[in-house]
């Protein structure tokens, strides 16, 4: 493809190269880079793609894309934003695939997975179609499942994926949009028919550093697509709304003047039952995930399948069909054992208190919660965290989730100085396969035991290391060991 076909929709700053040469392929690590490639130097967290230029122009290079002029002789053009043009050339390198999909965005700090396993389900029941998703725990095409490194994949995976998916004949493609891609454009030019957001409560603050940066974050989607659907519940709503300039469709469970409305909710143990009701329309709605919150995913969901024109009877039908995802609220096999485990992705303050009351409503025995907060990450949620752990559960096991390059003593501090004065009994186990075995062991009848933060993972990253750690291996390893006890 010419280079200047590639430039499309790029505002350049200067052009030091010719515009009618071939470029044969993109790059963004140095390392990938081939002959020809136009070679896009992205400013990142921990090192500077500027860094890498001489080793692309080594490997081949054709053309620099950059901020700042490349120190060793070489074509180049300068623009303000690497980021924003790569995904600008991505989309026009593989021929803006995005246009020919109807794209679903999810944003909000929690129920982004749900969400968008809930909406691909409707659509393929519902609509019959092909539909991708991309997301947290895999990427999918169809029912082909592919790993995934990050929640929204970098500008030119993205596209990429994008590709793949029209070219496996994907119509609808459902994605969760981080507030990291919002504010990094790895979403920049994607046109969306329709964005979810779902709420908004503490974290991420090491990247956004405040809740009014981290909203404004989110909002960036609600002016790239069509129909927005909003949770109207929740505090940031009216500022989403001022901040979009799209329609909206509303969600709630509390207020009528909502388009879409949940009434007559009935959380049981292993389901959900409400009404959904939009205008003079209602239809009744179950779903097999325990918990108020499924209420709300549920409703999102049902929003964004009304949003693309799909009759509430048919997403009601559909919503039976639909399941648990891996991770989340995921009740973990304990033959034997006269208590109940339950591993959950809850890694901030609200998803926290939300499982730990979803289990309360049904609990018979005691509320046992295994928890940790991640290194590198928001330290201000750690406190807040030990407060709603010991305050909602009977029993507290403090351990690590993800230390990275910090102590995990030190972080652990951190959670236990918002315990205070409690009279809820807490251990601190550092080591997490000790603290899940320790809370196995003095689990007794009708218990619950909440393993959370880690959800879908499968790893432990201590330091810069990332080790195997699969919670459900655990739990079966100590079945196995005890089961002639």
């Amino acid at each position: 493809m010419k280079l200047s076909q590639l430039l499309v929709g790029v505002q350049t700053k200067e052009i030091a190269c010719d515009l009618e040469q071939e470029i044969t392929g993109i790059s963004y690590d140095s390392r990938r880079t081939k002959p020809g490639d136009l070679f896009v130097a992205v400013s990142g967290f921990t090192t500077d793609g500027h860094k890498f230029i001489p080793v692309a122009v080594e490997k081949g290079a054709a053309v620099i894309l950059c901020e700042k002029k490349p120190e060793v002789p070489v074509a180049y053009i300068l623009v303000e934003s690497t980021r924003l043009a790569l995904s600008l050339v991505s989309a026009n390198w593989f021929g803006h695939p995005a246009e020919k999909l109807k794209l679903i965005g999810v944003t909000g700090t929690n129920g982004k997975t749900t969400v968008t396993y809930l909406v691909k389900t409707l659509l393929e029941q519902c609509l019959h179609a092909k539909v991708g998703l991309i997301g947290t725990i895999q990427n999918m095409i169809g029912e082909q499942v592919l790993e995934t490194e990050r929640t929204t994949p970098e500008s030119f995976d993205l596209q990429e994926l994008f590709f793949q998916m029209v070219q496996a004949g994907c119509t609808y493609a459902v994605m969760e949009v981080s507030s990291h891609a919002l504010a990094l454009h790895r979403v920049a030019g994607v046109p969306f028919a329709v964005g979810i957001f779902t709420n908004l409560t503490r974290d991420h603050l090491d990247f956004h550093k405040t809740m009014e940066d981290y909203q404004k974050a989110k909002a960036v989607l609600f002016r790239q697509c069509q129909i927005g659907v909003l949770n109207l519940d929740d505090t940031y709503a009216a500022q989403m709304q001022a901040d979009g300039t799209c329609k909206w469709l509303t969600y709630s469970a509390e207020k009528d003047q909502a388009d879409l409305v949940a009434k007559n909710i009935k959380l049981k143990a292993n389901k959900v039952e409400m009404e959904a009701v939009i205008g003079n329309d209602i239809s009744r709605i179950e779903l097999g995930i325990p918990g108020k919150f499924t209420v709300y995913n549920a409703m999102a969901a049902t929003g964004a399948a009304l949003a693309l024109g799909i009759p509430l009877k048919e997403i009601a039908k559909a919503m039976k069909m639909a399941h648990g995802v891996k991770g989340r609220a995921e009740v973990v096999p304990t033959p034997g054992k006269p208590y109940t485990v339950i591993i959950d992705y809850s890694h901030t303050p609200d998803s926290l208190e939300n499982i730990l009351q979803t289990v309360r409503g049904f609990c018979k025995g005691r509320v046992i919660v295994v928890f940790g907060c991640g290194g590198d990450r928001d330290a201000t949620k750690r406190p807040i965290m030990g407060k709603i752990a010991v305050d909602h559960a009977d029993l507290v096991v403090v351990t690590s989730d993800n230390p990275r390059t910090e102590d995990p003593d030190k972080i652990i501090s951190e959670i236990v100085a918002g315990v205070g004065d409690t009279k809820t009994p807490y251990q601190v186990i550092p080591n997490r396969r000790e603290a899940i075995r320790w809370a196995l062991e003095n689990g007794e009848t009708d218990d619950v035991i909440i393993l959370a933060g880690k959800g879908h993972e499968t790893y432990q990253i201590l330091g810069t290391e990332v080790t195997h750690l699969d919670e459900r291996e655990e739990v079966a390893k100590y079945l196995e060991e005890t089961k002639e006890r």
